[in-house]
């Protein structure tokens, strides 16, 4: 988790976050965050870490919430080379070689700023 933050705090494209939901056990934790990008777009970020299981959800949208592109590990398009990592934009699912936070913030990084 802690990792995720310092990566948000360090982003040049990250204007602010807010930390919608967090859940911490043994070996696991849950986080949901909504940050605001220095374009006014969105990114809602989801994890789950778990030492057996992880799963996450970067959810980049614009100022009216329309889906710009979002990456997630969740595991229902197998025909993609790169499941479960795949990616949904405008013109549909296509594979993703972006799975962590960092990846993702260095693709918009790109986009927002040429």
């Amino acid at each position: 988790m802690l990792k995720t933050l310092e990566l948000l705090d360090k982003s040049p494209i990250v204007k602010s976050y807010e930390i919608l939901d967090f859940k911490k056990g043994r070996d696991f934790y849950y986080l949901k965050i909504k940050a605001i990008l220095i374009n006014d777009t969105v990114l809602h970020i989801r994890e789950y870490v778990s030492p057996d299981d992880s799963s996450y959800s970067y959810n980049w949208v614009d100022g009216d919430g329309n889906l710009i592109c979002r990456w997630d590990n969740a595991p229902h398009y197998k025909h993609i080379k790169t499941f479960p990592h795949h990616k949904h934009t405008k013109n549909g699912v296509k594979e993703s070689f972006e799975t962590t936070l960092q990846d993702v913030l260095t693709v918009i990084e790109k986009e927002v700023t040429t």
